[in-house]
């Protein structure tokens, strides 16, 4: 055999060596999360029907923005009982106030009429906040994210009418191996990449799990399957640019990616 041919046979053995040992290198992706959101949710705190709605999916509310309505009929004729009420109790002490600087009342006729009195101004207080808060006003400022009940339907006490989505409420939720907790601190920064997702998304961890959990089932990569994990959570820098539910890969800035165990 040739000197030729034995260096071509060596330098194939050489290029399958360096080939195979490329292959035994640990991977330095990122890791799998996904985003996902705070909503606020506003219910009334009655059960009543719908007779008014002043926003749609998607548009965005100021905080004391009017929202929805409920029908409000039990409660106004709640209320208006409650200041006939009120009425009389009034008239009941004015009575017993005359007659006790004069003489011919008792003290006890005077204090059930000053107690009366105080719980029928209560009462009206009462019914009025209820009559009040058939309205429905925006407690924080965001996207409306979801409409369950629409105009004309029924909706139950304490059932969300609508969710409100705060551009401070989304978060990236990831899972790392122990042997790369390290990586990760409180007020790092990271950098958040998705399919289509402009190149300088980053957010800041604000949340590390002290408790290990297994893989969760969100997380499809064969890699990162039936491991013992710890829950990351960050603040994306700019939320408007992510979506709810939307798969990302998170890579730690300026430190290196800790090789899959």
């Amino acid at each position: 055999m040739s000197a030729t041919s034995h260096l071509v046979r060596w330098s194939g053995v050489l290029a399958l060596g360096l080939l195979l040992a490329g292959c035994n290198e640990p991977k330095t992706t990122g890791y799998q999360g996904w985003v996902e959101a705070d909503l606020i949710f506003v219910s009334p705190d009655e059960a009543g029907r719908v007779v008014k709605q002043t926003v749609r999916e998607g548009d965005e509310v100021a905080v004391g923005q009017p929202l929805f309505s409920l029908d409000d009929d039990l409660q106004r004729a709640d209320h208006n009982q409650n200041i006939a009420t009120l009425e009389n109790a009034r008239q009941t002490y004015d009575r017993a106030q005359s007659l006790s600087r004069t003489g011919s009342g008792t003290q006890a006729n005077l204090d059930g009429a000053v107690s009366a009195l105080r719980v029928a101004e209560a009462r009206v207080n009462t019914s009025q906040t209820r009559l009040a808060r058939r309205n429905a006003f925006a407690p924080v400022a965001g996207a409306i994210q979801q409409i369950y009940f629409r105009e004309g339907e029924m909706v139950g006490a304490q059932r969300p009418v609508l969710s409100i989505l705060p551009p401070g409420n989304m978060k990236v939720r990831f899972f790392v191996p122990e042997p790369a907790l390290p990586t990760f601190a409180l007020g790092d920064q990271v950098r958040v990449t998705c399919d289509g997702c402009a190149a300088d998304l980053t957010a800041r961890i604000y949340f590390i799990a002290t408790t290990a959990e297994y893989t969760p089932p969100v997380i499809y990569s064969l890699d990162e399957r039936n491991k013992l994990v710890y829950l990351i959570q960050a603040r994306p820098d700019k939320p408007t640019s992510l979506r709810v539910g939307q798969p990302v890969t998170v890579v730690p800035i300026g430190k290196p990616v800790a090789a899959n165990p």
